[in-house]
């Protein structure tokens, strides 16, 4: 790409464009002149032989004859019958053809038979011809003087938005983002291409904006799942550490030890080892969420979901308090993994409630409830329990995977801190969400609201 001065070239092509118009039109000025000058002769000369032949019959005398038609431009020599000659035109110049000349013969008085010889005064119209010829060459001098001139000092004017595009991509490029030549008009040619760079700007800069969030959120994907990997590793080094030293215990247990210690070493086994299964399917849940989990949606009563897992929750923990308000509720959902969700919400209620205790007030006592209810597109499922509670900095933090809370619902050895984060992936793959939310002012404990559209 040649990159000679825009200013240089507007001016140089400019001034040629000029220069070339002026010098045809001085061309044509000056040759207009001539056909002007050319018709002018002839009219003269005929005015001229008029007035003559019309002196002639009135019965002037020769010198009065020359004397009115002897002029500055047109010269006049009148030769008598008896070879008399008058007037300012030589006999010389009366022969030279390359002149307009005119001879006419007279009559009447003392002119008759006469011979007048009239001629144009080619020198005067040459000499003026000449001077309009100069006038015109240094007209167009000057006016493409003039017009270079102008052109160099005005273009840079002219050209004042392109050296704003020009500092706007540079300070871009130094990573000063956020400023645009915002056109005040749009619909010209400056206008158009000040409002295509500012498109181009916005694009450029959502593009860099989204690949650095990209990697941003790359980074933080993959220090998440390093950081996954190590506490699944570390969670699964419990369970696989016992089972081993479990096994060798009974491997080495003498023949004739206690049958009942060796029946609580088998026990001790298979709980470990129902511990590492459970952390491996949560983990395989996990991996199924993240990599697009294949639902079975059907028609499905929350209500009657709810009553039956409440049915469950009342044999296994007979001293709690279980509850179900609000009317039948029917969503498009995977029974299965619903019930997978009230299933950990339930006992993540009751588990929290264990080392809770309070006043022996009835609304104190370990209760959990369920209330459903339909708000507009979704139908609201809480799960509320009256156990310490989470703080309000780690209700957003318990959603995250292998993380446990110092409070008393995390006091167990039994869990993996997998379950609320399973619970969240699978509602959100519902088309939902899961969120944890306060307590009512007068009221201590956990609030879980699982949000499911209805169609």
């Amino acid at each position: 790409m040649r990159t000679v001065s825009l200013r240089r070239r507007v001016t140089l092509t400019t001034a040629i464009v000029s220069g070339v118009v002026l010098v045809a039109v001085a061309f044509t000025v000056h040759a207009l002149f001539g056909l002007v000058v050319n018709r002018s002769e002839n009219t003269v000369l005929t005015d001229r032989v008029q007035l003559a032949k019309q002196l002639a019959q009135e019965g002037v005398s020769p010198d009065d004859l020359i004397a009115r038609v002897d002029t500055r431009s047109v010269r006049a020599r009148l030769v008598l019958p008896d070879g008399r000659g008058f007037g300012s035109l030589t006999r010389k110049n009366a022969e030279d053809s390359a002149v307009k000349t005119r001879i006419v013969k007279l009559t009447g008085g003392q002119l008759d038979g006469g011979r007048l010889t009239l001629q144009i005064d080619t020198p005067l119209l040459s000499r003026v011809q000449d001077r309009l010829g100069i006038l015109l060459s240094l007209a167009t001098a000057g006016a493409i003087a003039v017009i270079a001139a102008g052109l160099w000092f005005g273009v840079p004017r002219a050209l004042a938005p392109l050296d704003a595009m020009t500092r706007l991509a540079r300070e871009i490029a130094r990573g000063q983002f956020g400023r645009r030549l915002n056109p005040s008009r749009t619909d010209t040619e400056l206008g158009r291409t000040a409002a295509a760079f500012d498109e181009m700007l916005d694009t450029l800069e959502g593009a860099l904006h989204a690949t650095t969030a990209a990697e941003a959120r790359a980074r933080a994907s993959e220090q998440r799942i390093r950081t996954f990997v190590g506490d699944a590793a570390h969670e699964l080094r419990t369970p696989v550490s016992g089972i081993r030293a479990l096994a060798e215990a009974v491997i080495q247990h003498p023949a004739d030890a206690d049958p009942e210690d060796l029946q609580r070493m088998h026990l001790l086994l298979v709980r470990e080892a129902v511990r590492a299964g459970r952390l491996i399917d949560d983990l395989l849940d996990l991996a199924r969420i993240d990599a697009g989990l294949q639902l079975h949606r059907v028609p499905t009563d929350l209500h009657t979901l709810a009553a039956t897992q409440l049915d469950r929750m009342r044999i296994l923990h007979p001293d709690t308090t279980f509850r179900l308000d609000g009317d039948p509720v029917t969503v498009t959902a995977d029974p299965e993994r619903i019930t997978q969700i009230l299933a950990n919400l339930l006992n993540n209620a009751c588990q929290a409630m264990n080392d809770a205790t309070g006043p022996t007030d009835r609304q104190y006592l370990p209760t959990v409830r369920i209330r459903l209810c339909a708000t507009g597109e979704f139908a609201e499922l809480a799960v509320i329990d009256t156990g310490p509670g989470i703080p309000a900095a780690d209700r957003e933090r318990v959603f995250d995977r292998l993380v446990r809370l110092d409070a008393a619902r995390d006091h167990r050895t039994d869990g993996s801190g997998l379950g609320l984060p399973i619970a969240r992936g699978l509602a959100r793959a519902h088309g939902g969400d899961l969120t944890c939310e306060p307590p009512p002012p007068d009221r201590s404990g956990a609030v879980f609201l699982l949000r499911l559209p209805r169609d």
